[in-house]
């Protein structure tokens, strides 16, 4: 629908944001939904997503496992501290093999109007220089990648099939 853009409003935060052509119900459900994540949540072509688990409750953990035929396996996951459907979601995030104290903390805030949904997603960092190196890795074009395949899962009508 719209371009990701990406900002850095303070040393430790991330702040992307995009716009959806659909109400922020179905994009929450995307985000939610095991069986929708794998679709949408796997960033540039040839990953796909073999584990997707999902506890949907403050408290509740979750897990994704990415795989690539040519590229290095990867995987996060974290616990829910807020839920707030469909508006607003915070969870704790740490990734395979991230440094020790390198969890972030990510607030998923979705508003609509007009049945479209502007997606804000901040994550925040335990220091400048993590935020840095998350920066570094090219998250920003792999995360634009997904959105993509989002805004092709939400305009196929298929938000609800399992």
């Amino acid at each position: 629908m719209s371009p990701l853009q990406v900002t850095i409003p303070a040393d430790r935060e991330i702040v992307m944001t995009r716009q959806f052509d659909a109400p922020r119900q179905l994009v929450f459900d995307a985000h939610t939904k095991p069986e929708l994540v794998k679709r949408w949540l796997l960033g540039p072509p040839g990953w796909t997503m073999p584990l997707c688990e999902i506890d949907l409750r403050v408290g509740g953990k979750y897990r994704y496992e990415w795989r690539h035929p040519e590229k290095p396996g990867f995987g996060t996951g974290g616990v829910y501290r807020e839920i707030a459907a469909p508006g607003r979601i915070v969870q704790t995030e740490l990734m395979d093999g991230a440094p020790a104290g390198g969890e972030a903390l990510n607030t998923l805030v979705l508003s609509e109007q007009g049945g479209k949904t502007t997606l804000t997603q901040t994550m925040l960092l335990p220091s400048r220089e993590l935020r840095d190196m998350v920066i570094k890795t090219g998250m920003a074009k792999g995360v634009e990648a997904s959105f993509a395949n989002l805004d092709e899962l939400l305009a196929s009508g298929a938000q609800g099939r399992n």
